[in-house]
Parts: structure tokens; C-alpha cells; sequence
């Protein structure tokens, strides 16, 4: 029996001895750790590296030798148009209908909206009556004129047989002459009123607005019911246009050139263009002209470029960067140089490597080149497309991965 109570001593649970020390706040602070720690990596890697503003150039091809041309300078700039008119009334009226929409292209002449015409129609109807009054008493007084010189001529066939007298005769000359001065003055007023019908014709004719010139809708500004006037009336109910049509065709580019290097600009020379939103497209181009003038604040010449290529995916107001070109001398023998141009500022070095900073999305990535020969202030280099977004003067603490951002989006 007593080794059953032992056994039974043994199996039982001691209640008062002292629970085991539990483990979950260890877990829980190694997990506080972990997500302290992350959250540390993610702001250095996030916030605590520097992001970079800088000025991007485009990577251009060259082209063949043998008459070919070189880039001498870039510039950056945006797509202008020459021809662009925001299209409006010449009288004040309500709109009754508006046929326009923004990104329809309207041939010169069309008609794009129509005004409320009630008054002019019943103004032009009184001018039309006017002149038919006019020219129906312009009538009378022919009448009258012509029996007046039948009149005249018997009396003077009479007044040979001595069968009237003179003064009679007189009398017939007389009237003759006051309504041939009545018939004339009838018929300016019969002019009088055809130029007062003229007017009426006009002022109706501008109740119907029509597009000045063949091109793009790019802005529809007034809506039916609204009032429209040449004059803005104040008060924010009178709108001063219809809508904004460009002519696609009229299409160039205005870039700012360094006043340093504008002697490397000459009108009618060659160049390049490279639009921001189509990196890998270049558009022939030239020089059209050199605007006379500087702007003092930021030391630069405006420039025209004219686009030998017209195509839709130009649209105004687009960036666009433009290679000023050279003809090169030419020769019979060589091929064409591998590689790309780019500004020779752009080529730093990198543990001991020639590298250029290309720029993909918000990051930088540090690719190694091979620099050829210089051709003004670019270089040719092996190791990039053509095309490709390069950071013009990177700074020294600049590397790969690093986060950068436009200088002319921050503008």
C-alpha cells in the first residue's frame, strides 16, 4: 500500500511550485528589432540618399562620312506653332449652336458655330424693303421724266409756228431739268439703301463664325446658351473665344542657345531633333532663323527650327532637344564611326573607368564607355544606344543607383 501512495504522490501536480518564465516578450522585441532595423534600411535607401537635379542630354547617332554632317551644339527647347488663333465673334450674341470639339481638324471656311440671328434677320429684311421702295420711286421720277421731255419737245415744235410762246417753252425746259435732278437724287438713295442692305448683310454673316485657316481644334471654350463678345463684358458670364484651332502644318521648335555659343549657329544650317516624349525618334531639321535678340536674365538667343518632317505625334508645347549640325568634309574612304555623341562633360571617371550616368526612370545607372574622338564640345563613345538620356555634369558623389530629377521639370 505504501508504494501506491508513493506512486500516487508522484503522478500528482504541484500547484504551488513556481510557473516556468514565458517566452512571448522576447519574441515580441525581437520582432520590434526587425521592423526598427527595416524601417532604418528603407529611409537610407529612400530618403536619407540624395536625390540629384541635373540636365540631361540625348545620345546622338552620327551620321556617315562622306558629306556628312556633325553635332557642334545642343539645345533644349519646345515645339511652337506659328499659326495659331483663338476664334471669336465680331459682335455680341448668343451661341445656338457650336459644331467644334477639341482634337477635330476643320478645313478654312468651315463653319464652327452659329450666333442668335433674329435681330439681323429683321434688319436685313428692312434694308431689302428699303431698296425696293428706293428703286420703286427711282421709277416714278423716269416716268415722269420722260413725259416731261415729250412735253418739252412739242412745246418747242409749237413755239417754231408761233402757236405758243416762248415763256411756255421755258416752263416745259424747266420741268424737265427739276425732275431729271429728282430722278438723280432718287438714285443715290436707291445706292444709299443697297449699301445699307449691304451692312444688314454683314452684321448677319457674323452671326455664323467660320475657321480662318485649315487646321487642329485644340481648346473648345464656350458651350451653347452662353453669350459671346470680341470685348470681354466683365463679370464671368460673357466668353471671349469659341475655341483654339493650331495649324499642325505651321509647326517648329524654339530652343534657347547659350549666348557663348551662338556664333556655332548659322541660319539655314542643318540639325537634329529629339522630342522628350519619343526618345528614339530624330527628326531631320534645320535652321530657320536666329531671333535678334538676348535674354539677359538667363544669357541666351532664341532660335527658330523648322521640322523637315511633319507627323501627328508632333503636338505643340512638347520638350524637344536639338542637335545643331556641321557638313563634314568629304571623303571617299572610311566607314562610318561606331558609337554615339555626347556632350564631353558628361564622361567622368569611375574606380578608374570612363563612364556616362544614363538615365532611367527617377534612377541613374553608371555605364562604362569608350571616349573617341572630340567633335566641339561632344565626343564620340562606344558602349550607350543612341538616343539615350545622359546626366550632362555629374557630380562627384554621384553612383550608380542614384536618384535624380529633371532641372527643367523642377523649373
Amino acid at each position: 500500500m505504501n508504494d501506491k501512495g508513493e506512486l500516487l504522490n508522484q503522478l500528482r501536480i504541484d500547484r504551488s511550485a513556481p510557473a516556468p518564465a514565458s517566452r512571448a516578450p522576447w519574441i515580441v522585441a525581437l520582432l520590434a528589432v526587425v521592423v526598427l532595423v527595416g524601417a532604418a534600411v528603407t529611409w537610407w535607401l529612400v530618403g536619407a540618399r540624395p536625390r540629384f537635379v541635373v540636365d540631361t542630354a540625348v545620345a546622338v547617332a552620327p551620321t556617315a562620312q562622306g558629306g556628312a554632317s556633325t553635332a557642334v551644339l545642343q539645345a533644349t527647347g519646345y515645339v511652337t506653332a506659328r499659326r495659331q488663333a483663338t476664334v471669336s465673334t465680331q459682335i455680341t450674341g448668343t451661341l445656338i449652336e457650336v459644331l467644334i470639339e477639341e482634337g477635330e481638324r476643320v478645313e478654312a471656311g468651315q463653319v464652327l458655330a452659329r450666333l442668335e440671328d433674329t435681330a439681323q434677320q429683321a434688319t436685313l429684311g428692312q434694308a431689302r424693303a428699303q431698296v425696293a421702295q428706293a428703286r420703286a420711286q427711282g421709277g416714278q421720277f423716269s416716268v415722269q421724266l420722260a413725259q416731261a421731255r415729250r412735253d418739252l419737245q412739242r412745246q418747242q415744235d409749237l413755239v417754231g409756228r408761233k402757236l405758243v410762246s416762248a415763256q411756255a417753252v421755258e416752263s416745259a425746259r424747266t420741268q424737265v431739268e427739276t425732275l431729271g435732278a429728282q430722278f438723280a437724287a432718287q438714285q443715290r438713295s436707291v445706292d444709299l439703301a443697297q449699301a445699307q442692305l449691304h451692312s444688314a448683310q454683314v452684321q448677319l454673316d457674323y452671326t455664323t463664325v467660320r475657321a480662318p485657316f485649315a487646321g487642329v481644334v485644340i481648346a473648345k471654350a464656350a458651350q451653347v446658351g452662353e453669350i459671346i463678345s470680341p470685348l470681354s463684358a466683365g463679370g464671368g458670364f460673357t466668353r471671349t473665344g469659341i475655341g483654339t484651332i493650331v495649324d499642325m502644318d505651321s509647326l517648329e521648335i524654339e530652343v534657347d542657345v547659350n549666348e557663348s555659343y551662338i556664333n556655332r549657329v548659322k541660319a539655314g544650317a542643318p540639325a537634329q531633333a529629339v522630342l522628350d516624349a519619343y526618345q528614339d525618334w530624330t527628326v531631320p531639321a534645320h535652321v530657320i532663323a536666329i531671333i535678334p535678340t538676348a535674354d539677359r536674365g538667363k544669357a541666351t538667343v532664341k532660335v527658330r527650327i523648322g521640322l523637315r518632317e511633319k507627323d501627328p505625334r508632333i503636338l505643340p508645347d512638347m520638350g524637344a532637344r536639338v542637335s545643331f549640325l556641321e557638313e563634314a568634309p568629304v571623303q571617299t574612304e572610311g566607314s562610318p564611326p561606331k558609337g554615339v555623341l555626347v556632350p564631353a562633360s558628361a564622361i567622368v571617371q569611375r574606380d578608374g573607368r570612363s563612364v556616362v550616368f544614363v538615365v532611367e526612370g527617377e534612377r541613374v545607372q553608371a555605364r562604362a564607355v569608350v571616349p573617341g574622338q572630340n567633335r566641339g564640345e561632344l565626343r564620340l563613345v562606344e558602349g550607350i544606344p543612341a538616343g539615350a538620356r545622359i546626366v550632362r555634369d555629374p557630380p562627384p558623389e554621384m553612383n550608380d543607383g542614384a536618384r535624380v530629377e529633371s532641372a527643367s521639370a523642377k523649373n
